[in-house]
Protein backbone atom coordinates (compact mmCIF):
# COMPACT_ATOMS: atom_id res chain seq x y z
CA UNK A 1 0.00 0.00 0.00
CA UNK A 2 1.18 3.26 -0.98
CA UNK A 3 -0.04 6.56 0.85
CA UNK A 4 0.72 10.01 -1.30
CA UNK A 5 0.46 13.48 0.14
CA UNK A 6 -0.68 15.55 -2.52
CA UNK A 7 0.69 19.32 -2.43
CA UNK A 8 -0.51 22.17 -4.47
CA UNK A 9 1.97 24.99 -3.62
CA UNK A 10 0.81 28.67 -3.90
CA UNK A 11 2.50 32.15 -3.09
CA UNK A 12 0.72 32.08 0.56
CA UNK A 13 -0.79 28.84 0.80
CA UNK A 14 -0.42 25.01 0.56
CA UNK A 15 -3.04 22.24 -0.15
CA UNK A 16 -2.67 19.05 1.35
CA UNK A 17 -4.70 15.91 0.16
CA UNK A 18 -4.17 12.35 1.01
CA UNK A 19 -4.46 9.62 -1.63
CA UNK A 20 -4.11 5.91 -0.77
CA UNK A 21 -2.83 3.72 -4.39
CA UNK A 22 -5.09 0.08 -3.03
CA UNK A 23 -8.45 1.93 -2.29
CA UNK A 24 -8.03 4.69 -4.92
CA UNK A 25 -9.60 7.21 -1.93
CA UNK A 26 -8.89 10.81 -2.04
CA UNK A 27 -9.23 12.90 1.22
CA UNK A 28 -8.37 16.75 1.01
CA UNK A 29 -6.45 17.54 4.51
CA UNK A 30 -5.50 20.72 5.17
CA UNK A 31 -4.20 24.13 3.54
CA UNK A 32 -1.20 25.38 5.54
CA UNK A 33 0.32 29.12 5.60
CA UNK A 34 3.60 29.10 3.30
CA UNK A 35 6.40 30.30 5.25
CA UNK A 36 10.47 29.77 4.72
CA UNK A 37 11.53 26.02 3.05
CA UNK A 38 12.45 25.05 6.55
CA UNK A 39 9.25 25.83 8.05
CA UNK A 40 7.35 24.45 4.95
CA UNK A 41 9.26 21.08 5.57
CA UNK A 42 8.37 20.90 9.65
CA UNK A 43 4.76 21.58 8.62
CA UNK A 44 4.56 18.91 5.73
CA UNK A 45 6.72 16.43 7.43
CA UNK A 46 4.17 16.73 10.72
CA UNK A 47 1.25 15.96 8.43
CA UNK A 48 3.31 13.41 6.34
CA UNK A 49 4.24 11.67 9.77
CA UNK A 50 0.24 12.02 11.28
CA UNK A 51 -0.80 10.34 8.14
CA UNK A 52 1.66 7.32 7.63
CA UNK A 53 2.84 8.74 4.00
CA UNK A 54 4.75 7.09 1.56
CA UNK A 55 5.51 9.74 -1.32
CA UNK A 56 4.85 13.38 -2.12
CA UNK A 57 3.01 14.61 -5.69
CA UNK A 58 3.69 17.89 -5.97
CA UNK A 59 1.59 20.01 -8.97
CA UNK A 60 4.04 21.24 -11.14
CA UNK A 61 2.39 24.14 -12.97
CA UNK A 62 3.17 23.93 -16.71
CA UNK A 63 2.30 27.12 -19.16
CA UNK A 64 -0.49 26.02 -21.31
CA UNK A 65 2.00 24.82 -23.60
CA UNK A 66 3.42 22.10 -22.07
CA UNK A 67 6.40 24.26 -20.85
CA UNK A 68 7.84 24.99 -17.48
CA UNK A 69 7.80 29.17 -16.84
CA UNK A 70 9.48 30.69 -13.46
CA UNK A 71 6.63 29.17 -11.44
CA UNK A 72 7.38 26.01 -12.06
CA UNK A 73 11.24 26.40 -11.82
CA UNK A 74 10.89 27.58 -8.27
CA UNK A 75 8.32 24.68 -7.11
CA UNK A 76 11.04 22.78 -8.37
CA UNK A 77 13.15 24.18 -6.68
CA UNK A 78 11.05 24.01 -3.05
CA UNK A 79 9.59 20.73 -3.87
CA UNK A 80 13.26 19.20 -3.87
CA UNK A 81 13.93 21.11 -0.26
CA UNK A 82 11.14 19.22 1.07
CA UNK A 83 11.52 16.49 -0.46
CA UNK A 84 15.22 15.98 1.10
CA UNK A 85 14.36 17.15 4.46
CA UNK A 86 11.19 14.94 4.48
CA UNK A 87 13.24 12.10 3.40
CA UNK A 88 10.03 11.11 0.92
CA UNK A 89 10.41 9.84 -2.66
CA UNK A 90 9.03 12.77 -4.93
CA UNK A 91 6.30 12.88 -7.85
CA UNK A 92 5.52 15.30 -10.47
CA UNK A 93 2.27 16.34 -11.51
CA UNK A 94 1.25 18.52 -14.22
CA UNK A 95 -1.22 20.40 -12.22
CA UNK A 96 -2.58 22.86 -15.15
CA UNK A 97 -6.66 23.36 -14.84
CA UNK A 98 -6.37 21.67 -10.73
CA UNK A 99 -8.00 25.22 -10.07
CA UNK A 100 -10.73 25.06 -12.29
CA UNK A 101 -11.33 21.58 -11.62
CA UNK A 102 -11.54 22.50 -7.71
CA UNK A 103 -14.18 25.33 -8.49
CA UNK A 104 -15.85 22.88 -10.42
CA UNK A 105 -16.26 20.56 -7.49
CA UNK A 106 -17.12 23.20 -4.84
CA UNK A 107 -18.74 25.47 -6.53
CA UNK A 108 -18.15 29.72 -6.63
CA UNK A 109 -17.62 31.57 -4.14
CA UNK A 110 -20.33 32.46 -1.41
CA UNK A 111 -21.97 35.83 -1.43
CA UNK A 112 -21.40 37.95 1.66
CA UNK A 113 -25.03 39.15 3.32
CA UNK A 114 -27.20 41.22 1.03
CA UNK A 115 -25.78 39.17 -1.88
CA UNK A 116 -23.07 41.66 -1.75
CA UNK A 117 -19.24 40.48 -1.79
CA UNK A 118 -18.24 38.05 0.55
CA UNK A 119 -16.09 39.33 4.00
CA UNK A 120 -12.64 38.34 4.27
CA UNK A 121 -13.18 35.50 6.55
CA UNK A 122 -15.20 34.07 4.13
CA UNK A 123 -12.90 34.73 1.45
CA UNK A 124 -10.10 33.28 2.73
CA UNK A 125 -11.71 30.44 4.31
CA UNK A 126 -12.60 29.85 0.67
CA UNK A 127 -9.41 29.97 -0.81
CA UNK A 128 -7.85 27.68 1.56
CA UNK A 129 -10.46 24.83 0.65
CA UNK A 130 -9.83 25.58 -3.51
CA UNK A 131 -6.30 25.07 -2.47
CA UNK A 132 -7.27 21.44 -0.26
CA UNK A 133 -9.71 20.87 -3.31
CA UNK A 134 -6.50 20.91 -6.35
CA UNK A 135 -3.84 19.40 -3.85
CA UNK A 136 -7.00 16.25 -4.10
CA UNK A 137 -6.98 17.13 -8.22
CA UNK A 138 -3.54 16.65 -8.19
CA UNK A 139 -3.03 13.15 -5.90
CA UNK A 140 -6.25 11.48 -7.32
CA UNK A 141 -4.42 12.19 -11.30
CA UNK A 142 -1.64 9.86 -9.64
CA UNK A 143 -3.61 7.51 -8.15
CA UNK A 144 -5.60 7.25 -11.33
CA UNK A 145 -2.29 6.98 -13.24
CA UNK A 146 -0.96 4.22 -10.85
CA UNK A 147 -4.22 2.27 -11.14
CA UNK A 148 -4.63 2.20 -14.60
CA UNK A 149 -0.54 1.22 -15.02
CA UNK A 150 -1.70 -1.55 -12.81
CA UNK A 151 -4.92 -2.65 -14.33
CA UNK A 152 -2.80 -2.80 -17.85
CA UNK A 153 0.01 -4.49 -16.56
CA UNK A 154 -2.07 -7.41 -15.45
CA UNK A 155 -4.35 -7.76 -18.62
CA UNK A 156 -2.77 -10.80 -20.55
CA UNK A 157 -2.92 -10.80 -23.88
CA UNK A 158 -3.40 -14.41 -25.47
CA UNK A 159 -0.80 -15.48 -28.48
Amino acid sequence: MTRLLGVDLGTERIGLALGDTVTGKVVPLTTIRRSDVGHDARSVAKFADEQRIDELVVGLPLNMDGSEGSQATQTRSWAEAIAARTGLTLNWRDERLTTEDAIERIGAPPRGKSGGPPSTKTRRAYRARLDREAAAAIVQAEVNARRNMAETDTVQVEP
